[in-house]
Order: structure tokens, then sequence, then C-alpha cells
């Protein structure tokens, strides 16, 4: 499993992949989507300010 997933992330749409995924990690939408997630995964769904 970890080999093939090491053989995926080398290839050509494994690198498709991590550049799709850091482009997104960049965008500020994404993040807050991802703030947002976490928060209510920490138990709380609250905002804090």
């Amino acid at each position: 499993m970890v080999n093939r997933l090491k053989r995926f992330l080398n290839g050509p749409q494994g690198r498709q992949a991590r550049a799709r995924a850091e482009r997104m990690a960049r965008d500020p939408r994404t993040q807050a989507k991802v703030r947002g997630l976490l928060a209510r995964f920490r138990g709380g769904g609250r905002k804090h300010h």
C-alpha cells in the first residue's frame, strides 16, 4: 500500500495532485474552510474572536 502511494506521488499524476493541493492551500477561501472544519472537530464550531 505504501509503495503504491509512493509510486503515485512520484509519477506525473501525483505531481499534478500535489501542485493542485499546494495551490488550494494558498487560497484564503480554502484556508477558511479548513479552519471551520477543524473548529468543528475540536468541539464546538463556535467562532473564536
